[in-house]
This record gives structure tokens, sequence and C-alpha cells, in this order.
């Protein structure tokens, strides 16, 4: 049995994640972590996320390597927020936990001291801007088309909830790098305003926050006389439950 701690236990993917681990065979969640001195702590995390009693009690972020050591946990899930991550990624490691990250918003700093750690403890870690397998396909897509379009311009639009904090979303900013990694195109502009002159090598990122949009990513390349858009939707946020549940078996096997 894969041993589970979920981070953001309380949130919208914490919560998903939960639901989905308690629907799996070969894994149980056996610690519930939140934000340091969480009014939830005490909760059951089951009850919190939707899935029935589980008997474990969300805890708060400062009890962390504590309830690490004490659940045994083999692998920890952190889909919260980057500074937040950081933190969780160094003292979870430490512990000798795996970890599967889907958190988005690292700076290369923060993603550095995420993969030096890993390394340093000596540990196993899916570190992804986007879980769903979908959006993978959508990667390697990209990967094919970018090299035989080098000479359209290329823009990136992405879509998501108006609660979303960071902009863009980190599976733009990977389809950025791959297309820059496959093109010439190597400088990346961020939405557009006033006059802003002839097309150079840029590729351009715009963001959308609205509604409840669970998130769209749309890359169009575009020539003289037509158009290609690839286009990735999620409909719900269990595609991304889903991949993280394939993540924790991938990674605890």
């Amino acid at each position: 049995m894969i041993k589970v701690a979920v981070t953001g236990a309380a949130g919208r993917m914490g919560s998903g994640i939960i639901r989905k681990i308690t629907q799996q065979d070969d894994m149980e969640v056996v610690a519930a972590i939140e934000i340091p001195n969480s009014p939830l702590a005490g909760v059951d995390a089951g009850i919190q996320a939707g899935a029935g009693e589980l008997g474990v009690k969300i805890v708060g972020a400062e009890k962390l390597e504590e309830t690490l050591k004490e659940s045994k946990a083999d692998v920890l899930v952190d889909f919260t927020i980057a500074h937040a991550a950081v933190e969780t990624v160094k003292k979870a490691t430490a512990c000798g936990v795996n970890v599967v990250v889907g958190t988005t918003g690292f700076t290369d700093e923060q993603m550095a001291e995420n993969i030096k750690n890993v390394k340093d403890n000596d540990v196993k870690a899916v570190i992804s801007s986007n879980m769903s397998i979908g959006v993978n396909v959508f990667f390697n897509t990209l990967k094919k088309l970018t090299p035989i379009l080098n000479d359209f311009d290329i823009e990136i639009i992405e879509a998501h909830h108006n609660q979303k904090k960071d902009a863009p979303s980190g599976t733009a900013k990977k389809a950025a790098e791959l297309i820059a990694a496959n093109s010439c195109k190597t400088e990346y502009l961020y939405g557009r305003e006033g006059e802003v002159g002839a097309r150079g090598n840029e590729i351009c990122i715009h963001s959308v926050r609205a509604g409840d949009v669970v998130g769209e990513h749309t890359v169009i390349f575009a020539g003289n006389k037509e158009r290609i858009e690839l286009t990735h939707r999620a409909h719900s946020r269990e595609a991304f439950a889903e991949g993280a549940v394939a993540a924790i078996r991938w990674i605890a096997n």
C-alpha cells in the first residue's frame, strides 16, 4: 500500500486528489497538511474533501516534519503555491519522502532549489507544470509542429479561473520553452500595449483570468494565408488529480 501525504489538503486540488486516492486499491491518505496554524487543524481530511471519514486529521504546516515521520508517508503531493511548496519540498526530501509537485509559478532559483533538495537527499520526484495526460501529449505535439512551422508567427493564449494566483500559467511557460528550444524564436513577450511595431522573433503569451475556467491553452501558428491552432482544454480538475495519482503510483514503484 502506497502511503500518501497531501498538502493544501482543504483546497480544490488537494481535496480532489484526496477523493481520487480513496478510490484506489493500492494507496491511502496517511497525512493531510494545510497552512501553518490552520483553523481546520483537527478536522477529518476525508470529511473536508467530501470523501467520507478517513481517520486522518488535518494538521498545520508547522507540524509537517513530525507528521511525515509519524505517518511514514512514501510520497508527498503538493499542489499549492510556489513559495510554500519550496519549503515543503525541502522538508519532505530531508525526511526521505518522495515528492509529486504540480505547483506552478516557481522562479528559476526556486526550481533549482527543488532539484538540489531532491538530489541531495536521494529521493524521487515528479515536478511538472501540468499533470494531465492530455497536456503532455500537447507538449509532445508542439515539439513536432514547431520546427515545421518555424517561419510562422507563434502566439500562446491561456485561460484560467479568476482565483489563480500566478500568470502566465506554468503550462504556458513550458509551451514557450519548448517552442524556443525548437525554433529561432527566443524572446518572450507578455501581452501588448501601445505601438508594438513589426513582429520580431518573440513568442507572445496572453493570460485570461475569468470565471471558473479550469484551464485552456492554445498555441497559434499563423502564416500569411493560413493558420494552425493547437488547443488543450481541461473540463475538470479530475484530469489533474488522475495525473497526480498516476505520478504517485509511478514514483512509488
